[in-house]
């Protein structure tokens, strides 16, 4: 545990605890997951905070088990690349994007349910259909991390397309690339295909579609709040080289010329101060070192770097 990034950590535990808190709490008969579950929007159990609770909450041990074991195994990396911030305002963005599209799919499958039923049922029947069958659409709940964690899944596939990897029961791995477009076309036919299976299927791509989108927001606006960031293809943080040395050192070259002797350029006279040539420089030596660092990710997986590196990545997350 000691090795896993501070978000992705305190989700493990907070989770494992609700799970825990769920068996406890059923012996006092009160149900943690109709409670904090994500209920049908229409009906008198819905509440607004359960788009964020239903989250923390599993239906049962391979439930949270999977979605912990994927949170583990690809939360760990795209938070130490993307740093605490970032990745939890990605997973909480999918969580709950993956709520509202949920929401869509129950109103959507109410109505053809009715419709199918009446063929005069029109949207103004809505409410008066809603009170009739208010009991058996209360029990439309749902619950699991599997939106947040079907985006963290988009999101290393986005960031390390070329990585390959395992997925039971294929005998030779695949590219990270082709591993989310298999689930997500595995989990549309299913949402097509298979309507009442209880698996919430749609909430699966609503998590994917909303950490697409955020993605896509932050690829046009890198800082975004957070400080350099990793997207797509893209590694660097801004900082160019040109022939094996920065432009921040070719600039710093060409300025030297007009120094006076005896004339500290140091920013705001301090001796001690680093000169903005020396701090681009400095910051341009760390880019690269990251660069080299994810590309090696990239090449040969997460396991394959040194503590060293592993601590040098952590570390720039945090900034």
């Amino acid at each position: 545990m000691r090795n896993i990034p501070t978000i992705t950590k305190n989700l493990l535990i907070i989770n494992v605890l609700m799970f825990a808190a769920y068996f406890v709490f059923s012996r006092l008969n009160i149900d943690l997951n109709s409670l904090l579950g994500l209920h049908f929007f229409l009906v008198s159990d819905f509440h607004l905070y359960q788009l964020v609770t239903y989250m923390f909450m599993h239906a049962g041990l391979s439930h949270i088990f999977f979605n912990m074991f994927a949170l583990w195994m690809f939360g760990r990396i795209v938070e130490t690349v993307w740093g605490p911030k970032r990745f939890l305002t990605y997973y909480l963005t999918c969580g709950i994007g993956a709520g509202l599209i949920q929401m869509v799919a129950q109103f959507i499958s109410f109505y053809l349910t009715m419709k199918g039923a009446y063929p005069e049922f029109g949207i103004g029947d809505v409410m008066t259909a809603v009170h009739a069958n208010e009991f058996a659409l209360n029990t439309w709940t749902t619950v699991g991390a599997s939106g947040a964690i079907y985006g963290i899944l988009l999101a290393f596939g986005m960031l390390f397309p070329e990585e390959r990897i395992f997925i039971f029961p294929l005998p030779v791995p695949i590219k990270a690339k082709w591993f989310v477009a298999i689930y997500a076309v595995l989990e549309l036919s299913l949402g097509l295909g298979m309507p009442g299976d209880s698996v919430a299927h749609f909430a699966h791509l609503g998590g994917m579609l909303f950490g697409y989108l955020l993605i896509r927001y932050w690829q046009r606006h890198p800082n975004g709040g957070y400080g350099g960031g990793f997207y797509g293809g893209g590694y660097g943080s801004g900082y160019g080289s040109t022939g094996g040395r920065s432009i921040a050192d070719k600039l710093k070259d060409f300025f030297s010329r007009f120094k006076k002797p005896g004339h500290d350029n140091s920013s705001f006279g301090g001796g001690s101060r680093e000169s903005d040539w020396d701090y681009n420089a400095r910051k341009n030596k760390e880019q690269e070192e990251i660069d080299h660092i994810l590309d090696k990710i990239r090449k040969s997986g997460y396991d394959s770097l040194s503590e060293k590196e592993k601590r040098k990545l952590f570390e720039n997350g945090k900034k």
